[in-house]
């Protein structure tokens, strides 16, 4: 896809500032609603302060006891939200309450209607080349305006990474949505994410699918009743069922462990 040059301010490198946090089984997570976070993204694109973000569910806070690579890029991102609602329950529960779920594929909804009415470039990477350009298509028919600057499927090997970077540099985009598999999103954009000149990079997973109409979101009520992934679940058996079964109770069984250790701790 053609891309257009024009000169862009250099873009700042920053660790995460001194935000406010809860702290849910030792990860920290940015204490902000929706309209704070798009907010907190729109600051990072006006102000060229590279800011790399990150959904948080119960599944990735079991990963992060498990894989320190994991851990340290995501302690690394300078936005961390709760994408799933039993962390924000968890939080509750602990005593370090965040104020609500911040679902990753909402939240790129938001910045689809931001980069349109604001003349933000986007560039997508991930799912297969056929979801991808279905997505596009149905992307330009919700928001004629927006600005695509590009989009690569999400099928490359490790070799292809450094050519996929440069296709990204290239496309001067300011948003990029990465549709990949956890931990690959994170850990691809913990490697290239700084060097490809996007101020906001984003890991939004299966989202572009349910784009595409590959695959159905929960009705709202599933949602705020913290079913979203069970309703997952019944669409996909065989492969979510081990999956989700493990984490969902190891996920427990964590809570259930911090809240004792505060017991033990609160003094008489």
């Amino acid at each position: 896809m053609p891309t257009i040059d024009r000169p862009r301010p250099q873009l700042e490198l920053r660790q995460p500032g001194a935000h406010d946090r809860a702290v849910v089984l030792g990860c920290a997570i940015d204490r902000l609603d929706m309209a704070g976070t798009v907010e907190r993204c729109r600051e990072a694109i006006e102000q060229r302060r590279y800011t790399q973000h990150v959904s948080i569910n119960a599944s990735k806070l079991v990963a992060l006891r498990q894989q320190a690579s994991l851990r340290e890029i995501i302690c690394s991102c300078q936005l961390i939200n709760a994408d799933g609602q039993s962390v924000v329950w968890a939080s509750r529960l602990l005593g370090d309450p965040l104020p609500e779920r911040v679902a990753g594929i909402d939240l790129m909804q938001e910045l689809f209607a931001l980069a349109e009415a604001r003349g933000y470039r986007i560039f997508i990477l991930g799912a297969r080349a056929e979801v991808l350009e279905t997505a596009v298509g149905k992307l330009r028919e919700q928001h004629p305006r927006l600005a695509i600057a590009g989009f690569h499927h999400g099928y490359f090997s490790d070799d292809e990474s450094p050519r996929v970077a440069a296709e990204i540099r290239a496309a001067q985009a300011d948003i990029l949505f990465v549709a990949m598999t956890s931990p690959r999103k994170e850990q691809w954009l913990g490697q290239y994410g700084p060097t490809l000149e996007a101020p906001l990079v984003m890991g939004v997973g299966g989202s572009i699918d349910v784009v595409a109409g590959v695959t159905r979101r929960a009705p709202g009520p599933w949602q705020r009743a913290g079913l979203e992934w069970m309703y997952r679940l019944l669409q996909e058996p065989r492969r979510l069922a081990g999956r989700y079964i493990r984490t969902n109770m190891q996920f427990i069984g964590l809570v259930i462990k911090d809240l004792a250790l505060r017991g033990r701790r609160r003094p008489d």
